[in-house]
């Protein structure tokens, strides 16, 4: 078999094996093996197809690697574009697990106090989201 086939076949594995997987390394991996079967038909010997395919598909999984570094957002930076921080609610009473049931944007939400708060009723400022309840600290 010759090296380009062989590097095309390794190519459609890498790629049949990243639909099972997601994360795009492996298909940055099979750029690798297209680059070096392509170099593989320019007649270039073995050493120059593993050369290209290290440098295309490491240099692919790299740049994949930083482009979602930038991509994902902290736990912070998602609290920090929520709408809701901000805006007031009025709790009637707290029970005895810390926690009250408001009305907020038409809808009852569980609530609970941020740390270092008393649980008296009155109105309060919604601090955080925590998963989907409100953590709220008094006005």
């Amino acid at each position: 078999m010759a090296d380009a086939t062989m590097w095309w076949v390794l190519a459609g594995v890498l790629v049949a094996l990243e639909l099972l997987t997601g994360t795009f390394y492996l298909l940055m991996l099979s750029l690798g093996a297209v680059a070096a079967a392509l170099v593989a038909m320019a007649g270039h010997g073995l050493n120059t197809q593993l050369v290209a395919a290290a440098v295309v598909g490491g240099l692919g999984a790299v740049l994949l690697g930083q482009w979602r570094k930038r991509q994902t957002t902290t736990p912070q930076e998602a609290q920090d574009q929520h709408l809701d921080l901000g805006a007031t609610v009025q709790v009637d009473a707290w029970d005895a697990q810390g926690t009250a049931q408001v009305k907020h944007r038409g809808a009852a939400w569980t609530a609970v106090l941020a740390p270092g708060q008393t649980a008296d009723p009155g109105v309060y400022r919604i601090q955080a989201m925590a998963g989907n309840r409100l953590v709220l600290e008094k006005i």
